[in-house]
């Protein structure tokens, strides 16, 4: 890992740095069959995913959930969720790439849409919550995307200024509430959108993690 101007990576983690794609089709599927939906493909939940997820719901039934409807919905999807993600692993590379970038003195976090009190236990599990200076998953409702989480995120990391920030994600939620919050981003394919849905963000589209970390690097140079 060569020198670099970045002050600090932000890492995404669900669909990023934790590959769970897999366990989210299945819980999706399990959720929408609770609810009477048709089943999804991977390749369709790609190209019709966005957040805040509520909208994703409206792209499927043709209308937004009402709350009663959301609730159920968002509930059997965490409860399925939960049991899928247990055999999920890192990204390719993750753990490496986390190592290296610590190692050459440099800083990162964790900001993610997960619950926070699940979201601790399964970092925790895969040993890698000593590279981050902060990990923040939501304290709030599910039905908003990560703006404004990425503005506290970014406050809360004293003395990192957000225009040497880079956030790797797999969402176009992600690029979103980096620009929100100042700062850049790198989107990644290894998750919930196709090539084609994050290229739409205007922002470099890799798809590796190693490629996504070069990329931040590139970035913090110009």
């Amino acid at each position: 890992m060569g020198k670099t101007h970045v002050t600090h990576i932000v890492w995404d983690w669900n669909g990023t740095l934790f590959h769970d794609i897999e366990a989210v089709i299945l819980a999706t599927n399990a959720s929408f069959q609770e609810v009477g939906l048709e089943p999804i493909t991977l390749e369709r939940y790609r190209d019709l995913y966005c957040v805040p997820v509520p909208r994703f719901y409206e792209r499927l039934m043709g209308r937004l959930p009402t709350d009663e409807e959301w609730e159920v919905m968002d509930e059997a999807f965490h409860r399925h969720y939960g049991v899928f993600a247990e055999t999920a692993g890192l990204a390719l590379g993750a753990r490496e790439l986390l190592s290296e970038w610590q190692e050459a003195g440099l800083t990162q976090s964790l900001c993610s849409l997960a619950p926070h009190d699940h979201l601790m236990p399964l970092v925790r599990t895969h040993g890698i919550e000593r590279h981050f200076v902060r990990v923040d998953g939501r304290l709030g409702q599910s039905n908003t995307g990560k703006a404004e989480q990425m503005v506290r995120h970014l406050t809360a990391l004293e003395g990192v200024p957000p225009q040497r920030v880079v956030v790797i994600g797999d969402a176009l939620d992600d690029a979103l509430a980096a620009r929100h919050a100042g700062a850049r981003a790198v989107l990644y394919t290894g998750g919930s959108h196709s090539r084609t849905s994050l290229q739409t963000a205007g922002v470099p589209v890799v798809d590796t993690l190693a490629e996504a970390v070069r990329e931040a690097e590139r970035l913090a140079d110009e």
